[in-house]
């Protein structure tokens, strides 16, 4: 039977409502299980945020309305793993990837992506290898690893202290960090008095500590994550060091004060690329959003997350098309306002003018001071 538009109009019906939208999946990635699922999650969550309110304004692509949906992966913050979800998201023919948390899940997953000719905005990944590799749909939207390191070597060597001892987690992340401080550190005067590396699945640091504690360091720079930082502070306790702690954006955590307890405290520091989220122009009013969606309080990542996806979506729209080797040139040419701030890259895919901020703990949480 021929249902003609006038029909359907009697029936209260418009050519809208029978036109069926165009699905376009995003993927993102990170640990949504184990000891990182918290932040994974935050990223999920910020993503998630993102393309519903994307569907609630309504976008529509070359003549046709469509509807965002998001495929999400856990990479157990694994190299392997990741590239296997990577491969994944590839064959179910997402349209863009926001992810992954730990760079050494973005690196090799950014292979598969480049190969498959989808985009990829990490909103957590800081080693600067990622946007190194002259892919040409790799971006971030946080600042890189040589901003962070030397926002924590200089902070370290001219305010801590001039002796300084780094331990790294041997990540991507880690490492990547930690060399970047260590040359920041001798570039601000100081000493690194030793350097020594645990694993991201450590838990006793005593052997590690015991001789840091023998070279009678000023500052103890740990770069990895907040699962080991914790601890780490505990054992720090322990042995009776009484060196001030600084950490990245890993370890930059309100988990970290949970496994920290008591052994946390105006002595600790860390520090997060970007402002801080009551500072960042759109931050108070996601906030509010994204407590009300999800009920549950922003880590770190989840506005990076949001304005990545975001920069996916606008460059669509600047594109007017969801294909990716029409719309990825696109993504290097955004400039919107974020939640983070101005949201625009450079020509390695780096976010522009990547701010740190330096935190202290205070009054049971971290309090930003530089």
């Amino acid at each position: 039977m021929k249902i003609t538009l006038v029909a359907l109009a009697v029936l209260g019906l418009g050519a809208s409502a029978v036109q069926a939208q165009e699905v376009v999946k995003l993927g993102t990635a990170a640990p949504l299980t184990g000891t990182q699922s918290h932040l994974g999650k935050d990223i999920e969550n910020g993503v998630r945020l993102a393309v519903e309110e994307y569907n609630a304004k309504g976008v529509t692509l070359g003549g046709k309305k469509v509807k965002f949906e998001v495929m999400a992966e856990d990479d157990a913050a694994d190299p392997k793993t990741a590239t296997t979800v990577a491969q994944r998201l590839v064959d179910a023919g997402v349209k863009g990837v926001v992810g992954h948390l730990n760079s050494g899940a973005s690196i090799p997953a950014s292979r598969i992506y480049n190969e498959g000719g989808v985009p990829q905005v990490s909103p957590a990944s800081t080693n600067p290898r990622l946007t190194q590799q002259n892919f040409k749909s790799t971006f971030r939207t946080i600042a890189n690893d040589v901003q962070q390191g030397l926002g924590i070597g200089k902070y370290a060597a001219t305010v801590l202290g001039k002796k300084v001892a780094i331990i790294d987690d041997r990540t991507a992340y880690g490492q990547g960090l930690a060399d970047e401080v260590d040359k920041a550190v001798k570039a601000s005067g100081g000493t690194v008095v030793t350097r020594e590396f645990t694993s991201d699945k450590a838990t006793d640091f005593l052997a590690i500590l015991t001789r840091i504690k023998g070279k009678t360091p000023d500052v103890i720079v740990y770069s990895g994550m907040d699962t080991q930082g914790g601890p780490m502070l505990k054992q720090i306790k322990q042995l009776g060091i009484n060196a001030k702690f600084i950490t990245g954006d890993g370890g930059c955590t309100g988990e970290i004060i949970k496994l920290a307890g008591d052994a946390i405290g105006p002595n600790a520091y860390c520090t997060q690329p970007g402002l801080p989220l009551d500072k960042m122009p759109g931050g108070k009013d996601f906030n509010a959003r994204f407590k009300k969606r999800f009920n549950a309080d922003v880590q770190i990542y989840a506005p990076y997350a949001y304005d990545a996806a975001s920069a996916i979506i606008e460059a669509m729209k600047a594109a007017n098309s969801s294909d990716p080797a029409k719309y990825a040139p696109a993504i290097g040419k955004v400039n919107f306002p974020g939640v983070i701030g101005t949201v625009a890259f450079d020509a390695k895919g780096d976010i522009k003018d990547g701010a740190v901020t330096v935190y202290q703990f205070k009054g049971g949480k971290w309090e930003p001071v530089q």
